[in-house]
């Protein structure tokens, strides 16, 4: 017995000192505010998938970094006005776009496609009466008879340009009614994005189809970006991307907003036109076969 209570002292000690580091470990207790860029225009369809993404990330990394609240900018703009806004730190703190070497430059990327690189598969919204010219089509010299409309400031308006092809510009909400009034020849839309598109849009435009030969294909993945300013957010969303696609919901959310839009694009009998993206940095991950989506093509 005299033998057993220094080594019961001395257990004692260990258990206390092991509660002692146990209780000083850092346990997150702020409340993480994160911002993420509002619909540009109301009802906006396009973005509905990345938010749901960009939440789960931040819940499934709770227990490291603590609660979080989730919310909309006050402001309604666009693509490049939004990103002006993160640079200055103010009003958003995490926003999606596709990436350049600019951008990643300027902001830090999360390098995980949000789409799995779906939005670089491109099918074109054209007016009825434009549907047999683009039959003929087969080469990127063939596409350059044509010209495209794009959104004000969106990258798409570099690269086709950078590949020969006339662009007009304009506010998106009003690239529908101008491609109705033949200003340009086609708008080339995501997969995710053309059959919601022109749902939505057919009652005021009545004269626009998805056309039904071709597809053009350029890499073009989409990431969140955060201010170089916050390493933390950075961390935190990357690790529940990670998180998330190692348990599968990351898949079960893309399959859940793209698996019609698939689908209906009929992959096997579009011809596919590549065009270079140029624009594509050198840090992209396009060996990680985790990471992208490979339609069947035969």
């Amino acid at each position: 017995m005299p033998l057993l209570r220094p080594l019961q002292i001395f257990a004692g000690i260990c258990m206390l000192s092991f509660c002692v580091c146990v209780s000083a470990w850092p346990k997150p207790t702020s409340v993480t505010r994160v911002v993420h860029p509002a619909d540009e225009e109301k009802g906006d369809p396009r973005f509905v998938d990345v938010k749901e993404i960009l939440r789960l990330a931040l819940e499934k990394t709770v227990v490291e970094f603590g609660p979080f609240e989730l919310q909309a900018s006050s402001q309604n703009t666009n693509g490049l006005r939004y990103l002006n806004n993160l640079a200055n730190d103010s009003d958003l703190n995490v926003v999606w776009s596709s990436t350049t070497e600019e951008k990643e430059r300027n902001y830090l990327p999360i390098r995980i496609p949000l789409r799995k690189g779906l939005m670089g598969y491109r099918l074109l919204l054209v007016h009825k009466d434009k549907q047999d010219s683009l039959k003929e089509v087969r080469s990127l010299e063939d596409l350059k008879k044509f010209s495209v409309g794009q959104g004000v400031g969106w990258e798409d308006v570099k690269l086709y340009e950078a590949n020969g092809i006339a662009v007009i510009e304009a506010k998106y909400s009003n690239l529908f009614r101008m491609l109705s009034y033949k200003r340009f020849d086609f708008f080339p839309r995501g997969i995710n994005e053309i059959f919601r598109e022109l749902e939505k849009e057919s009652v005021q435009n009545p004269n626009l189809v998805v056309d039904e030969n071709l597809l053009i294909y350029y890499p073009w993945p989409y990431y969140f970006f955060v201010s170089k300013s916050n390493p933390q957010l950075h961390k935190r969303i990357e690790m529940g991307l990670r998180k998330m696609i190692k348990d599968g919901s990351f898949d079960a959310i893309f399959w859940k907003h793209n698996g019609r839009a698939i689908e209906a694009a009929n992959f096997k009998k579009r011809h596919i036109i590549y065009i270079k993206n140029h624009l594509l940095p050198r840090a992209t991950p396009l060996n990680d076969a985790t990471l992208w989506f490979r339609p069947k093509l035969n």
